[in-house]
């Protein structure tokens, strides 16, 4: 069972934010930004993606634009799903030592107020949502239906995290729509390929909680696959890359695309071979390592 709070003793929200502010800082995780970046990479593959194969439709400039649009969305809609995951779980989190001092399960939020500052959040993604086209806006409206029902998953599925992958790829799709106009097969194989990749990172998290999982009723990929766990991240890793190879395949892309490509699908072997599914603080290393990999593929479609 893990015996740690997975909110640091200190850090820059606790040392550099007003004290009333500090509680919604934490609500939306900004102290831990992984899941920021687990959020935003897929969007950054797919702008770079976008731009590789459209570049009559878009300059530099814009480019760069809708990079920082969706940044701040990523910021946002994590801090939104956070504060939804929060609400509906405040009482199981009260019953793990890791989730217990988070601020709605410790009280420091009252459901009210994290209500109130959900709606804060949506409000704000709105505005970055309808600077893109109209497309993207019902994309927007339509994740909202898996933002919210997300976190019932795992209360009678063993496999919320095929969920996660469907709303955390999302970008993958939005993307590339914000530079075309429309969904097409590249951003399509985008997305599949996020989503075996969440299969595989998310599967690595919840091993952190599998224990406190089976006490309290929670359902999870980790509990369903046991031993079998390190063959299955080794299939959807190889899927994942397969779906990215062949996006450069399709897309005619040059020699240093692959390169990259196989830097990073050495980085994913790595997370597999030396990671120890009972050491709640290895899987949480591996599960953040992930984000290079995200970077990795970001540079490999810019390369194209």
């Amino acid at each position: 069972m893990t015996n740690f709070s997975d909110i640091a003793e200190e850090g820059w929200v606790k040392n550099l934010l007003p004290k009333p502010v500090r509680p919604y800082a934490l609500l939306m995780r900004l102290d831990r930004p992984i899941g920021t970046w687990l959020l935003l990479l897929p969007c950054w593959w797919s702008l770079a993606l976008g731009w590789q194969l459209n570049q009559d439709q878009i300059t530099l400039l814009e480019l760069g634009y809708l990079y920082l649009l969706f940044t701040v969305g990523a910021i946002l809609m994590r801090g939104a799903g956070c504060t939804i995951n929060d609400l509906w779980d405040r009482k199981l989190d009260q019953l793990v030592a890791r989730t217990a001092d988070r601020p709605i399960a410790s009280g420091v939020i009252s459901v009210t107020n994290a209500v109130l500052f959900l709606l804060l959040q949506l409000t704000l993604s709105l505005t970055i949502l309808l600077q893109l086209n109209e497309t993207c806006w019902l994309l927007g409206f339509l994740v909202l239906l898996l933002v919210f029902s997300y976190p019932a998953f795992k209360r009678f599925t063993y496999w919320p995290q095929f969920i996660l992958g469907l709303t955390f790829n999302w970008g993958a799709l939005m993307g590339w729509v914000s530079i075309t106009g429309e969904i097409d097969i590249p951003s399509v194989l985008l997305y599949l390929a996020g989503i075996f990749w969440t299969l595989g990172y998310d599967t690595i998290y919840a091993h952190q909680d599998k224990e406190d999982d089976a006490l309290i009723g929670v359902k999870s990929s980790a509990l369903a696959l046991e031993n079998s766990t390190k063959p299955f991240i080794y299939t959807v890793y190889i899927i994942t890359m397969a779906g990215i190879f062949l996006i450069g395949w399709i897309s005619e892309f040059s020699i240093p695309f692959y390169l990259v490509c196989l830097i990073a699908f050495c980085q994913l072997i790595w997370q597999i071979r030396t990671l120890d599914l009972d050491s709640p603080n290895d899987c949480l290393k591996k599960f953040k390592s992930n984000r290079f990999f995200g970077f990795l593929i970001t540079f490999a479609i810019f390369l194209g």
